[in-house]
């Protein structure tokens, strides 16, 4: 990834969090700080977008038969 892809966001976190992050980048896991939140925040990402894509779905497939239900009412049931 080039610098001029990344775009600059401040955040503040808990020591203990920093605390973790500052070992895993002791231990190799990641080269900084800044991939290994990277990494996070990817895989974050990644999971919420399916997570979401699959709520909207679920959203208009229940829009969906709700309408069909007002359909069989209005032809069947309201006379």
């Amino acid at each position: 990834m080039e610098d001029k892809d990344l775009e600059k966001v401040t955040l503040r976190l808990p020591a203990r969090y920093v605390r973790a992050l500052d070992f895993l980048v002791m231990a190799d896991d990641f080269p900084s700080r800044s991939e290994a939140i990277r990494a996070a925040i990817r895989d974050f990402i990644y999971v919420r977008v399916d997570l979401v894509a699959d709520k909207m779905k679920k959203m208009d497939e229940a829009e969906r038969a709700l309408a069909s239900i007002e359909e069989i009412e209005e032809k069947y049931l309201r006379k």
